[in-house]
């Protein structure tokens, strides 16, 4: 039985397959949120995942990765955003389900509980904080930092990881350019949660927790969030091994194991293996293609869903803010692409000008 269970999550293991399982439960989540959220339904789904935590951890190679010192905290992130999410939309239904029947919100009938500044929350937060330093100091004895041998120029190690809080980062260099996953897409996402405050004027839903007011926002948030960055912690935590290979959480890891890959650009399956020609050696002829798909994406796209599908948000928005808003959303929808185009077809960088640096 053990067997079979860890054979089927090993095929759903597969990044293809766990990604998109992935962004089908974050639909469900936004979709359906009055299905999960009821304390009594949370309560199952979070004594399930312990079962199947609890059962995984039987299997040695689970076990090995699960347990190590340095992986602890993806668990504690795991478990501690999990809960403050459910919190949140708990009480946001529940101020939606007040308001649409003509009750005040929770925090109405909080205003009277109100405290001062100083020195209840300033003493609330102290204690916090000392809290938090002794957990830090108790789990810095309990657990050994895993430092390894000094290295050696002469050893190359199976498998280079960077820290746990860095792997959705290392993940990311896998299907960009380093400079562009290094410094240009995380310096937009801290750009643009700077500028949401100024993207989004709504002025329903400020003060209290609300899913009807901010649901759009929740769900793309909490798709960057959930999705493309702790699910791709776990992604590089649990099914990177030696060689940067794919293995399932339960496979043992093999430092000898070869995959036969060849990842190609898009120039070279259009010139050498569509038209049977060598590559041209003007670099605008050769990245053409490549070239217009990505004017395309980021030029053409944006004009062609005002005028159709995002026409409300144009009109909401005025030219500029929906011009940056659809963009940077763009830009956020081009990871998950290059990671498909990747896994189901090899594909490198889709424009490859080496000489400048530039390759998307």
């Amino acid at each position: 039985m053990l067997n079979l269970f860890t054979s089927i999550l090993n095929f759903l293991s597969n990044p293809t397959i766990f990604f998109t399982l992935s962004c089908l439960a974050w639909y469900w989540i936004m979709k359906y949120p009055e299905k999960w959220t009821p304390p009594g339904v949370i309560k199952w789904i979070f004594l399930g995942s312990l079962l199947l935590l609890g059962i995984s951890l039987l299997d040695p190679n689970f076990r090995r990765e699960a347990l190590k010192p340095d992986n602890f905290p993806i668990w504690l992130l795991s478990y501690s955003t999990g809960f403050v999410f459910w919190l949140a939309m708990r009480r946001a239904i529940v101020n939606d389900e007040r308001v649409a029947a003509g009750d005040v919100t929770i925090e109405k009938t909080e205003s009277d509980k109100k405290v001062y500044t100083w020195p209840d929350l300033v003493y609330s937060e102290l204690i916090c904080m000392v809290l938090g330093t002794a957990f830090l100091i108790v789990w810095a004895i309990i657990f050994k930092a895993p430092l390894e041998d000094p290295a050696n120029s002469g050893v190359t190690p199976a498998v280079a990881k960077a820290p746990w809080y860095f792997l959705g980062l290392q993940e990311i260099l896998v299907y960009y350019d380093p400079w562009m996953a290094g410094v240009v897409l995380p310096g937009m996402i801290v750009v643009g949660l700077i500028a949401l405050p100024y993207f989004d004027r709504n002025p329903l839903g400020n003060g209290y927790y609300t899913l009807k007011e901010r649901k759009l926002a929740i769900w793309l948030f909490g798709y960057g969030f959930f999705v493309l960055w702790i699910a791709l912690l776990f992604l590089g935590t649990f099914m990177r091994g030696p060689g940067w290979n794919f293995f399932g959480p339960f496979e043992p890891w093999d430092s000898h194991k070869v995959v036969a890959l060849s990842n190609i650009n898009l120039s070279e399956i259009i010139w050498v293996k569509l038209l049977g020609v060598g590559l041209p050696k003007p670099w605008y002829i050769r990245e053409f293609v490549g070239i217009v798909l990505c004017v395309g994406y980021l030029a053409v796209l944006p004009p062609v869903l005002a005028a159709t599908v995002l026409h409300e948000w144009y009109e909401k928005m005025g030219f500029l803010r929906y011009n940056l808003v659809v963009n940077l959303l763009l830009i956020m929808f081009s990871l998950p692409l290059k990671m498909y185009l990747r896994w189901g077809f090899n594909l490198k960088y889709i424009v490859t000008l080496p000489d400048i640096g530039l390759n998307i």
